[in-house]
């Protein structure tokens, strides 16, 4: 069945002498511009939606007709956009389906740059002829003010206030229609990408003048086609930085998202939306994992919020990573910089988490540790308490040392704290120049006395360091377990027990090598590495450091604690040694008990030795008496002299060696005899071997 033509057909024709006419019916386009011109707007709405519920209601819709009522609803459009009809020129160009870049074109503050020369639109040359020629919808309605308005309002319709106003009204009502419009269009999807990106573009630009922070975070989070580019400036102007930032994530642009939130945090914007802008750059840096990103912002949050850049520069689970000094040291500095308190935080991380072995950064803390006891010093009130500490100590006998007794009665203060750490420092890491911290220390060696001794210890003076702790500190405890640790003054008992109570935890599990207190769920301490091992003391060392410490005892006549020490370290002192060193004038009963017991001892080790002389010999006995049959079996073997195939006497070879006792042994050992072990055939060969008689005289 062929398709009727769409043109109009008329049934009757009237012929005349010189032409043909004929009837037809009037068309919707021509009875559209009739209207039009007119200016029966109302009429011409009524036959526009006439037409559209017919071609509704048909069953089959014919192409051609659509195309009709498409033109047919621009034109409307159109003739409504040019009286400013807004409110009517957005219904009837969104039911005629009219391309949305057309009606944008009349915004450029919108349009922006979305559209350049080559981009080209398809529209009915119908619908262009009558389109308004003006450039922007504000001159269109400048346009009908002027027509419609001057000269009746004085002095002009740009100045009148009535006119004003009425042009802020359009204008209003202009992008209000075309916000509806927008959207209305975004239904349908259905267009080519430049379209869909001019769609988006412009409808967040009229959220974001509109102040339509909903509808802006709903367009932004579902799938859009939003002009990064063209949407910048409006969104910053108009303070929506949290959409800014959903766009920049949207399109993985995260240094953008850091430089609004860093602006965000300086104070330069502000916005309600983002209430923690600090977290979420630390969140963004986090996922992101990019260390040289991160140790870039960190340093950079380190100078306006230490605990959040300290947070991002120092990670509780680092890994495995290859230590690289050179880089930590450098970062430090920056941080130093940026913020010097931060910067201790930061090497305390360093050397305790991150276990460093770098002996720079282990003599950097040590310094800053000594420094910050220094600075606590220059106040008067502390350096009198810390005074009073150490002669209250001295000046009674106490059982523990004074390091315990320090920690244990001085008040829980910032100044301890610091005294402590530079202690367990000083006492636990061996990675640090002791004689560039000790000429630090002596600036105040009055007071810090026992971070004197330790480094003496360390620089291996020990006879110094046992007369600052016997004779200014009076903590016998310590000297005698810096005989016992081999010159060491702080036991990491000791050490633990006052890091528990601070929570310290971390300086005595890496410096001393202790397991930490609590354990993991597979039953093993859970903590950081130690950067030192607990060494093994030298029994030699041991014994020579006693020596000095009994020396130190008798140059001050601590008769007392040097009997208290030759009573609990009579095993490890040499008699002879102690007799040359006690005075003439010391009542034996104070050598009663270590003269016994070193007697004692020299006696049990004379009949120890003899105990076991008799148990060899009694075991070589046996030996011999095992053997005896073996050999008495095996005779004796007597070799000839061997004649020398050269006939070479006896003169001119010189008299040969024949070991008779040497053969029968080695003749003896070639044989397998049943029962009898390698070591018993070995013994038998030497004793043959040794025996001036024959074998009949091994009896």
């Amino acid at each position: 069945m062929t398709r009727p033509p769409v043109f109009p057909r008329s049934s009757i024709l009237v012929l005349g002498s010189t032409s043909i006419q004929s009837l037809v019916p009037s068309t919707i386009i021509s009875q559209l511009e009739s209207l039009l011109e007119s200016h029966r707007l109302e009429d011409a709405y009524n036959l526009a939606d006439q037409r559209r519920k017919k071609l509704e209601e048909s069953l089959e819709i014919d192409e051609d007709e659509a195309e009709e009522l498409r033109y047919v609803y621009q034109r409307i459009g159109f003739q409504c956009f040019a009286e400013t009809l807004f409110e009517d020129t957005g219904k009837h160009l969104f039911n005629g389906e009219v391309d949305p870049r057309l009606l944008i074109s009349y915004y450029p503050d919108l349009r922006g740059t979305l559209f350049s020369q080559d981009d080209a639109m398809n529209v009915f040359s119908g619908v262009a002829e009558h389109m308004p020629m003006e450039a922007s919808v504000d001159d269109i309605i400048v346009s009908n003010l002027v027509r419609n308005y001057s000269p009746h309002l004085a002095p002009d319709t740009q100045t009148a206030p009535p006119t004003a106003e009425l042009r802020k009204i359009l204008g209003m009502a202009a992008r209000e229609m075309l916000l509806v419009f927008l959207k209305r269009n975004r239904t349908r999807r259905t267009t080519g990408e430049s379209i869909d990106i001019a769609i988006d573009t412009v409808l967040a630009k009229l959220y974001a003048q509109f102040e339509k922070t909903e509808e802006l975070y709903a367009l932004l989070q579902q799938s859009n086609d939003v002009s990064v580019h063209e949407v910048e400036p409006i969104l910053k102007s108009m303070g929506q930085y949290n959409a800014l930032c959903m766009l920049y994530e949207q399109r993985g642009d995260d240094l953008k998202v850091l430089d609004v939130l860093a602006k965000l945090i300086d104070g330069e914007w502000s916005d309600e939306d983002i209430k923690d802008p600090t977290s979420q750059l630390v969140n963004l840096l986090t996922e992101k994992r990019d260390r040289a990103l991160i140790q870039r912002w960190g340093v950079w949050l380190t100078k306006r919020d230490p605990k959040y850049g300290l947070k991002l520069l120092m990670p509780r689970d680092t890994g495995k990573r290859r230590e690289k000094p050179e880089e930590d040291i450098a970062l430090l500095e920056q941080i130093q910089e940026a913020n010097p308190v931060a910067g201790t935080q930061y090497l305390e991380y360093l050397v305790l988490q991150r276990r460093t072995s770098s002996r720079e950064l282990h003599m950097r803390l040590a310094l800053s540790c000594v420094n910050q006891v220094l600075s606590f010093l220059k106040d008067e009130s502390v350096a009198k308490l810390w005074r009073a500490k150490a002669s209250s100590y001295s000046s009674s006998r106490h059982d523990n040392s004074f390091l315990s007794y320090f920690a244990s009665t001085t008040p829980d203060s910032e100044h301890k704290r610091a005294r402590l750490k530079t202690i367990l420092l000083l006492a636990g890491s061996s990675l640090y120049d002791p004689e560039a911290v000790r000429e630090r220390i002596a600036e105040c060696g009055k007071i810090l006395k026992l971070e004197l001794a330790i480094i003496d210890g360390k620089l291996g003076r020990h006879r110094s360091a046992l007369e600052i702790l016997v004779n200014d500190l009076n903590d016998s405890t310590s000297a005698e377990a810096y005989c016992t640790l081999g010159g060491d003054i702080v036991p990491p008992k000791v050490a633990q027990a006052i890091a528990g109570d601070l929570g310290l935890q971390d300086w005595v599990t890496v410096l001393f090598g202790l397991s930490p207190p609590t354990k993991g769920v597979n039953g093993k301490g859970a903590g950081p590495t130690p950067v030192t091992r607990l060494k093994t003391v030298n029994e030699e060392l041991k014994k020579e450091l006693l020596k000095i410490l009994l020396e130190v005892y008798m140059d001050v006549e601590k008769s007392d604690r040097a009997a208290q020490l030759l009573n609990a370290q009579a095993v490890n002192l040499d008699i002879l040694d102690v007799i040359s060193l006690v005075p003439a004038n010391w009542p034996v009963n104070l050598m009663t008990s270590f003269l016994a017991r070193s007697f004692r001892r020299t006696l049990h080790i004379q009949h120890e030795g003899k105990i076991v002389k008799n148990i060899s010999a009694g075991q070589n006995l046996e030996v011999k008496d095992r053997t005896w049959d073996v050999l008495r079996e095996e005779g004796a073997i007597i070799e000839e002299e061997l004649v020398d195939d050269d006939d070479e006497t006896e003169d001119e070879a010189g008299p040969r060696s024949f070991d008779e006792k040497g053969a029968l042994s080695e003749h003896v050992a070639m044989q397998i005899v049943p029962g009898l072990d390698d070591s018993l055939l070995q013994v038998a060969q030497h004793a043959s071997a040794g025996h001036e008689g024959g074998i009949d005289d091994l009896s």
